[in-house]
């Protein structure tokens, strides 16, 4: 068993596999799951564009909660574990995370029928509309600057040592911009469809 929970796909695929089967208790016992219909899609949509979401917003609060506070503790023979192997792993995560995210989040804005209505603050939908501008400024930060920025400060990308050092703190800056914004984004995301903020 140990060795099975080594495996991070075995381990995503169980979970997926565990999904299904308490779907399919839940629909022989009577619940109500409508599985294909359009509701179904709708959720099944958020489901993703939450669970990329979780991801994207996770690394991100890691990088800054716990990687870039702790860089200055760790000796300098050991930081090239974190710059070599775990922080460009965790960059490509965060980034793609971040791709995923605002891709289910406009498909789902077009299969509810809101798009245009959120991306322009039309009532009811300033709410989600106000969350997608935020999480598309930070979309746009993680790929336009974070990203290119860190490949510059980790060596994916070789400058010289006062461009690497500038390019280390423009990423550093973005990211925090990132945490700030994301925790408007988070409430602007939920308080539409849980009334935390009226527009009348």
């Amino acid at each position: 068993m140990a060795a099975f929970f080594q495996s991070l796909g075995k381990t995503i695929t169980a979970g997926v596999v565990l999904l299904i089967i308490l779907l399919i208790i839940l629909a022989g016992a009577g619940g109500k799951v409508a599985l294909g219909e359009h509701g179904w899609w709708l959720f099944a949509m958020r489901w993703l564009h939450i669970t990329a979401g979780v991801m994207w917003i996770g690394l991100l609060w890691y990088f800054n909660f716990v990687q870039t506070p702790s860089m200055p503790k760790i000796p300098d023979d050991q930081k090239p574990a974190v710059s070599k192997v775990i922080a460009p792993a965790a960059l490509f995560w965060f980034r793609w995370a971040a791709m995923a995210t605002i891709i289910l989040g406009l498909l789902l804005a077009t299969m509810n029928g809101y798009l245009v209505q959120a991306l322009t603050l039309q009532k009811p939908f300033t709410s989600i509309g106000i969350g997608a501008w935020l999480g598309t400024i930070m979309w746009a930060n993680v790929w336009f600057v974070i990203w290119p920025n860190q490949k510059k400060a980790l060596g994916i990308v070789t400058v010289e040592a006062a461009e690497k050092a500038a390019a280390a703190k423009r990423a550093g800056m973005a990211s925090r911009i990132n945490t700030m914004l994301s925790i408007p984004m988070l409430y602007f995301m939920v308080a539409q469809s849980h009334g935390g903020v009226a527009f009348s």
